[in-house]
């Protein structure tokens, strides 16, 4: 079973990178991780909202398979606490034999067909992030609760 981080759209800074990369390689110590870029750059972003995210659904779920567990994150999402996530976590990776895939949207959120396909909708924060920043604060939290998991002194409560 792996577990990935599914994003959209190409990244435009380099700033975060090497947090990010610190993150994965840790998290990698406890379980196999990925960061997953989906390319929607073919995708006319002068088309309005809705057909953008239609085609966005569209390309998510051309690489879903029927027993990924899909975790959307998006800001009117259910919140935890990290060890609230570390304990979901955990159940999550009991029911599945495959993959869970947490999936950050594009510039205009996750289509209404993506989010109905998610076994959870969660939100880091109220706050709108960029997907870099996203992307640092998601791994450090995976990080978080795999520490948490594993008692180790990582998190203080």
């Amino acid at each position: 079973m792996t577990i990935e981080l599914w994003t959209l759209g190409k990244e435009h800074t380099k700033l975060l990178d090497d947090g990010i990369h610190e993150y994965v390689k840790r998290i990698n110590r406890y379980h196999a991780f990925s960061l997953i870029n989906i390319d929607n750059s073919k995708i006319n972003k002068k088309l309005s909202k809705e057909l953008v995210l239609e085609k966005e659904a569209t390309l998510i779920l051309s690489k879903l398979h029927e027993k990924d567990i899909l975790i959307t994150l998006d800001e009117r999402g259910q919140s935890f606490t990290s060890i609230q996530f570390a304990e979901k976590l955990n159940n999550l990776m009991t029911i599945s034999s495959t993959k869970i895939i947490f999936l950050i949207g594009g510039s205009y959120g996750i289509a209404e067909s993506v989010k109905k396909k998610s076994k959870l909708i969660m939100k880091l924060s109220s706050f709108t992030f960029p997907h870099q920043i996203v992307r640092l604060l998601f791994t450090e939290q995976l990080y978080r609760a795999f520490s948490i998991l594993k008692n180790e002194k990582y998190h203080h409560e």
